[in-house]
């Protein structure tokens, strides 16, 4: 008896190409179109066009033969996707709606879904895998790993981050063997409606959003003042030796950049400290300066927002950042780190930035990664994710 997979198809032709991969391999295939929350008054038009895409998915179906749904998922997405992202954009901190979609909404909700369609499993377009491998004994059930996709320009096992174990055994990524070119060749070859396909950009099954209308849903403009801090009233933090460092070390290197009206300069007005995010060079509103500026910190408290002048501002860069222990998430929990114990890993604070070497320290509060080399913007509320080699080993919420 054939194994059933539900597909999540998004009416792009990754998730296109991945349901002709299962149903090639021998599987009993459904198609599943998810519509999530939209609000087209700050959806920049032409960019969520979900009846289109729902459209294009349903084409998809139709001409690889296998059964079709849309399930709407709106209530939930607005539930755990768009208040959690007003809930850190209020607090200072920048969400990352994507990492939680894929954990709250695509392999939760709709593995739910899927499981009461008598699925054995899901399966998506990402561009990553997973492969399972026996426990150590007593443990005789499998342990799964999720691994980086084959093309390295697409890789996106750091938007699956946050996904455990019972999740990854349900999980098949098919294209993930696959380069883009090759995926986009598989879908033309079978004259499918989504082989020429743009890839959506923006958040998760929405698109691209207005962000400032976004927040001024729930989050009212309010005026502060926008201060200049110059470079040389920046602490300098460098990690000598990144792999032994104290606990003092280690609070010190990890701490965000926090300073008052005092440090700086007041060179203009903002409409609200918890519409900026740390790194930020648009949108700022200020001229007349002969390079960049650059938000170092931001304070929703005070309502200020910090700036700084030139890519190379002391303030936009820091060696370390702390995860809290109820934010720490381990992929593979064979392997997380007891109190007192550190490890080498890579690990990534953002999508597609390069892998950087660190060392991950486990103390009785949380988790901090030192990094060899001093890294540009980290920002509260996004994922740190850690490697060995191409397996994503767990992630956290930088604090």
């Amino acid at each position: 008896m054939k194994k059933r997979v539900v597909v999540g198809m998004s009416g792009g032709v990754d998730s296109s190409v991945a349901a002709y991969l299962l149903q090639q391999q021998g599987y009993e295939v459904i198609g599943l179109f998810m519509k999530n929350w939209h609000d087209g008054s700050v959806t920049i038009q032409g960019d969520c066009p979900w009846i289109e895409d729902s459209n294009d998915a349903l084409m998809v179906a139709q001409k690889l033969g296998i059964p079709f749904q849309t399930l709407d998922l709106s209530e939930e997405y607005k539930e755990r996707i768009v208040d959690y992202m007003f809930a850190e954009y209020e607090a200072g901190r920048t969400p990352n709606p994507d990492v939680l979609c894929n954990r709250e909404i695509k392999f939760d909700v709709f593995l739910k879904h899927a499981v009461e369609l008598g699925a054995d499993f899901i399966g998506t377009g990402h561009y990553c895998r997973v492969d399972a491998h026996s426990g150590a004994y007593p443990h005789a059930h499998p342990i799964y790993r999720l691994l980086a996709g084959k093309d390295t320009n697409k890789d996106q096992s750091y938007f699956l981050c946050q996904l455990n174990q019972e999740q990854l055994s349900k999980a098949l990524f098919p294209i993930g063997e696959l380069t883009k070119p090759e995926v986009r060749k598989i879908a033309k070859k079978l004259d499918l409606i989504t082989a020429e396909k743009k890839d959506s950009q923006g958040l998760c099954f929405i698109g691209k959003v207005r962000l400032p209308e976004f927040l001024q849903q729930q989050l009212l403009p309010k005026k502060g003042n926008v201060v200049l801090i110059p470079n040389e009233n920046v602490p300098e933090k460098i990690a000598n030796d990144f792999e032994n460092c104290s606990p003092e070390q280690l609070k010190e290197l990890s701490k965000s950049n926090h300073f008052s009206v005092e440090d700086g300069k007041i060179i203009g007005e903002h409409n609200g400290a918890h519409y900026y995010t740390i790194g930020q060079r648009k949108g700022l509103g200020i001229g007349g300066f002969k390079t960049g500026l650059f938000v170092i910190a931001t304070d929703t408290k005070e309502n200020v927002i910090y700036l700084g002048e030139g890519e190379e501002h002391g303030g936009l860069n820091r060696p370390g950042l702390f995860i809290k222990d109820e934010d720490i998430h381990w992929i593979r929990e064979d392997l997380q780190l007891n109190i007192g114990e550190k490890k080498n890993y890579m690990a990534r604070i953002r999508y597609r930035q390069p892998l950087e070497e660190c060392c991950l320290y486990k103390e009785e509060n949380g988790l901090y990664i030192i990094f060899k080399n001093l890294q540009r913007g980290i920002t509260p509320g996004q994922f740190a994710a850690w490697y060995h080699e191409d397996e994503l080993i767990g992630s956290g919420v930088i604090a």
